[in-house]
């Protein structure tokens, strides 16, 4: 119950303000808050009654337009997304079509409930879908509902208030510092020891390898401008999958990222192992595609697939020598990215600048990826804390001491100090 400003109980939802305005405010069905103000008392009350009557009507009126949830969608995806990318739109349309539509599509708005939405959810988790899809699929009810809301073709949002809880988050795939050195002498000499060697050193993502021209390169200032990704995906458009060249994954990702010798190396041996392909290759390159850095034996652009071919086929050739008890395990090209992030924070580089090397939007999301990392390295930096408070209290018992040795035997303990040997006393 709220109180005017001499304390006088005003109502349910009724508050004075310091300048004596009164504040009326209810959360409606919808979830929605509603806040009025007036300098009557009287006038509060009834500008409040309305408000809520008028919601109740809106409540149990009928929608503009009934559609089914799949009518809508289709309306959603031409007028609300228009402007995202292919792959938002393609990565919207491969969630909503293998898992929405099937259950729900058929429904109309008014007759998908917050029971039927969690039924949903909890189906998708029994049959073993990962905490991102779930959540996936719940954000694309959420936004589909709150734009119809907008355009009064619902008046409830079934997916509003529904938390999915996070799995319990494994660590990424993080090559040791054993399998590290098993996997580069391995792979010595192979057709990808360049690409491998970039990737592990410069923690850039496939894409971004793939994407990269000669011209980003600087060899003088040993950076790497990454300004674009390659994507193999059949968009909006397409009859088959096709290469495209997009920007980065986000505005931070477009960056510099600086690099070793051993890096450089790497990439001069690769621009003449790619030039030596281009003489060779008998087709022409993909128009738009013809300066890639990274390219398959045919002077073909990469994908993720015969990136992680590359990898497998390493892979298998450092097993052939292994007992079958201590399998090499398997990764994916992304593995490379966090390796690189793993080496950098055991030899110590600072956090943030990891984070502008990798092109993460903030250091948080940094810190959150590769949290697994830090209980260690928190206990190496409290052993230094402990070596340094330790000689300050090794320092305070000797003073202490000598202090005691003082007050027990003061003549001996001043001949010691003055250098007179103490003997014959």
């Amino acid at each position: 119950m709220g109180k005017d400003l001499k304390g006088k109980e005003l109502g349910r939802g009724i508050s004075q303000r310091a300048d004596g305005t009164y504040h009326a405010r209810f959360t409606d069905k919808f979830g929605k808050r509603h806040s009025l103000y007036n300098k009557s008392l009287a006038v509060i009350k009834q500008e409040l009654k309305h408000a809520k009557e008028e919601v109740d009507k809106k409540a149990t009126a009928s929608p503009q337009k009934v559609y089914t949830l799949h009518e809508w969608y289709k309306q959603w995806l031409e007028v609300y997304k228009y402007e995202v990318r292919d792959s938002t739109r393609l990565a919207y349309s491969l969630i909503y079509e293998k898992h929405i539509d099937p259950v729900l599509g058929r429904y109309k708005l008014s007759d998908i409930t917050t029971v039927s939405m969690r039924k949903f959810l909890n189906r998708m988790k029994s049959d073993g879908y990962s905490f991102e899809v779930r959540n996936k699929a719940r954000i694309i009810v959420l936004d589909l509902f709150d734009k119809a809301i907008m355009d009064d073709f619902a008046f409830k949002n079934p997916a509003r208030g529904i938390k999915i809880k996070r799995d319990e988050k494994e660590d990424p795939r993080v090559l040791s510092k054993e399998e590290q050195i098993d996997f580069f002498d391995a792979c010595k000499g192979t057709f990808y020891d360049e690409l491998f060697t970039v990737a592990v050193l410069t923690g850039l993502r496939p894409g971004e390898l793939f994407a990269l021209r000669w011209q980003d390169v600087d060899l003088k200032a040993n950076t790497l401008s990454v300004t674009r990704t390659l994507l193999y995906q059949k968009l909006e458009g397409d009859t088959r999958k096709e290469f495209h060249i997009h920007p980065p994954k986000t505005e931070s990702s477009v960056r510099i990222v600086n690099f070793n010798e051993r890096c450089a190396q790497a990439l001069r041996s690769q621009f003449r192992k790619k030039s030596n392909v281009a003489l060779r290759s008998t087709s022409s390159p993909i128009e738009g595609l013809e300066d890639l850095l990274f390219v398959t034996k045919y002077n073909t652009p990469l994908c993720s697939q015969i990136y992680c071919d590359a990898i497998d086929r390493i892979v298998e050739l450092i097993n052939e020598s292994r007992s079958d008890l201590d399998p090499f395990e398997r990764f994916s090209g992304h593995c490379f990215r966090h390796t690189y992030a793993t080496r950098c924070f055991e030899a110590g580089v600072d956090p943030k600048v990891v984070q502008k090397q990798l092109g993460h939007a903030s250091l948080q999301m940094t810190m959150d990826l590769y949290t697994h990392l830090f209980p260690d390295k928190k206990e190496d930096e409290l052993n230094k804390f402990t070596a340094y408070s330790d000689e300050l209290f090794t320092a305070s018992d000797s003073l202490a001491a000598k202090r005691y040795m003082e007050c027990l035997h003061p003549k001996v303990v001043n001949l010691a100090y003055s250098g007179v040997s103490p003997a014959g006393l």
